[in-house]
């Protein structure tokens, strides 16, 4: 087969459409594409150099980016019911460039698929509480280093005994509840011009699922020991991977936790889950070299960020309020486990 023959037999259909369409012979036409296959960018700059002739009535081709070598002509193919662009400049025209989501060309590749109702609501909430709070956010590194070796020490005894699994999460939530304690403006909620204090600490855990974000809530976190709140850590997020919650344990909630480090992220600026008025975000958990005592050091180290609502959390309390869990973890108290 001869290279024109390859040219004319091997262009696509779009290609051999347009010139058909333009009475034109794909062999004439120098190729650029793989064993010299004429483009579809290769016609239509062919289309623009020369006089249009007049070609059967057709369909009006899709939109087509303008040729790299002739940025100033409009960005779309010329009709075949009119004369081709002359070499000059021409106007831009109001057509959206093929490169567009809503305008794709025919060799795109897309695929359009409808949000799920989970995925729906949650983008409804999130834009809602960008609207209605003031947020804010502030960033604390944490020594972990002493929470980390309570943890290697009771972990086993926490699996034999109770079948329990032991994470940093059940001392991240022990610290948060003696703050919120301290703190009760971060556990409030605003309902008009009113602060609405909860005396009921429910914390909200962020539990990231393959069909979208689900938050389940320890209800009294307060009234739970360290044993007590990893049970209910390892409990609902268990079911809420199984789908098995109930309506009620997702609703409720005072106070949100996320854990964005379980993905490796140093540390994110979560959204507040309305409506309430603070959520606290825990990055990654790794061994980092820090000066102590004017030497370097290995230590267990992570950022917490907290983002709070500006309208009734001041920075002041935001930052003594992340300043309470960092002493609580730092100097966590063993008594506890």
């Amino acid at each position: 087969m001869t290279l024109d023959e390859l040219r004319q037999t091997r262009s696509s259909p779009v290609v051999r459409k347009i010139a058909a369409e333009h009475n034109l012979d794909i062999r004439e036409i120098p190729g650029t594409g793989i064993a010299g296959r004429v483009t579809k960018q290769d016609i239509l700059t062919h289309i623009e150099g020369k006089p249009a002739e007049t070609p059967s009535p057709a369909p009006r081709p899709m939109p087509t980016p303008a040729p790299a070598a002739t940025p100033q002509r409009p960005q779309t193919a010329p009709s075949p019911s009119a004369p081709a662009p002359s070499a000059g400049p021409a106007p831009q025209t109001s057509a959206v460039p093929a490169s567009s989501p809503a305008a794709p060309s025919a060799s795109s590749r897309v695929e359009v698929v409808p949000m799920s109702p989970i995925r729906k609501k949650t983008a409804e909430h999130m834009v809602l509480s960008k609207r209605i709070s003031a947020h804010v956010t502030t960033v604390f590194e944490i020594d972990m280093t002493r929470v980390d070796h309570l943890r290697e020490k009771y972990r086993p005894q926490y699996e034999e005994r109770s079948g329990v699994k032991l994470t940093y999460m059940p001392f991240i939530l022990k610290a948060t509840v003696d703050a919120l304690k301290a703190f009760p403006i971060l556990n409030a909620s605003v309902e008009g011009d009113a602060v609405v204090y909860r005396h009921d600490i429910n914390i909200g855990i962020a539990v990231a699922l393959d069909w979208g974000l689900i938050v389940p809530v320890i209800r009294n976190a307060d009234e739970k020991n360290v044993l007590g709140l990893a049970r209910a850590v390892n409990d609902l997020a268990e079911r809420a991977r199984t789908k098995r919650l109930k309506v009620e344990e997702v609703q409720g909630g005072t106070f949100t936790i996320t854990n964005p480090g379980v993905f490796g992220s140093l540390f994110g600026t979560p959204i507040i889950n309305q409506p309430q008025v603070a959520i606290l975000g825990t990055g990654v958990i790794e061994k980092r070299t820090v000066v102590r005592d004017d030497a370097i050091a290995i230590r267990t180290m992570a950022y917490f960020a907290l983002s709070f609502d500006h309208r009734i959390v001041d920075g002041s309390d935001a930052d003594r309020f992340m300043a309470h869990i960092k002493k609580g973890l730092q100097e966590f108290d063993e008594s506890a486990l």
